[in-house]
C-alpha cells in the first residue's frame, strides 16, 4: 500500500539527489491536516501582519491579490515521507511582506496563524528565502480547499507542516514559540535533509 500511494526511491541519480533521506517520490498530492477543511468567505477574509514590525497591516482578498506576484517551482517534502518534485506555485513573495511591514531588528522569529487556531513557527532566517511564498495558486489554478484555499505558506526547505494551510496572519516575535505540531513532539527545526521529524 505504501508503494502504491507514494512510490519508491528514484533510481535516477539526478532525481535521487533531490529526495531527502527516508522520503519517497509521489506523483499524487496527498491530503493531510488536523481538523476539518474550513470554508473561506472571500468577502470577509483578511490577512494580518503584526508584532515586531514598524508598519503592521491587514489586507483583504482584493488587496492581497493586487500585491506583486511571483511564481516558484520547487520540491516539497512531507513528514509522512512523501516528496513531490517540481511543484508550481504562485502568490506573493515573503520579501514583499517584509518590505510592507518594515521588520524591526528585534524580529527574530515568526508565527504563522491559520484557521482553527493552527500555528507554525520558524526562525526569520528560514522564512527569508527566495522560494518562500504566500501561495494562492497551485499548478495554474486556485488552491483546492483541502490544500489550503484561499492561501497557504510554502516553505520548501522544511517539512510541509511548517507551511500552514488556510493561513490568516504572520506574527513577528522576539523569541521562538512552539507551533501546533511542535507542542505535540514534532521537531522544531523540521529540516528534511536531516530527517528532523520528531523531537
Amino acid at each position: 500500500m505504501f508503494d502504491r500511494l507514494f512510490g519508491n526511491r528514484p533510481s535516477d541519480p539526478a532525481l535521487a539527489d533531490r529526495v531527502p533521506p527516508g522520503q519517497y517520490l509521489t506523483e499524487k498530492f496527498p491530503v493531510l491536516h488536523y481538523g476539518s477543511v474550513p470554508k473561506a468567505d472571500l468577502a470577509t477574509w483578511d490577512f494580518r501582519v503584526y508584532g515586531e514590525v514598524d508598519s503592521p497591516f491587514t489586507v483583504n482578498w482584493a488587496e492581497f491579490k493586487a500585491l506583486p506576484r511571483k511564481q516558484v517551482t520547487t520540491d516539497i517534502h512531507c513528514v509522512t515521507r512523501w516528496t513531490k518534485l517540481d511543484t508550481h506555485w504562485e502568490g506573493v513573495a515573503i520579501q514583499t511582506i517584509f518590505e510592507m511591514a518594515q521588520l524591526r531588528p528585534s524580529a527574530r522569529f515568526v508565527v504563522g496563524h491559520a484557521e482553527q487556531g493552527y500555528t507554525a513557527n520558524l526562525p526569520l532566517e528560514v522564512l527569508d528565502d527566495d522560494d518562500v511564498l504566500l501561495a494562492d495558486t497551485f499548478d495554474g489554478r486556485p488552491l483546492e480547499p483541502e490544500h489550503g484555499y484561499p492561501l497557504r505558506l510554502i516553505v520548501p526547505k522544511r517539512y510541509f507542516w511548517k507551511g500552514p494551510k488556510w493561513i490568516r496572519g504572520l506574527e513577528f516575535v522576539t523569541a521562538d514559540r512552539l507551533g501546533f505540531w511542535e507542542r505535540y513532539g514534532y521537531h522544531n527545526e523540521a529540516d528534511p535533509w536531516k530527517e528532523e521529524r520528531f523531537a
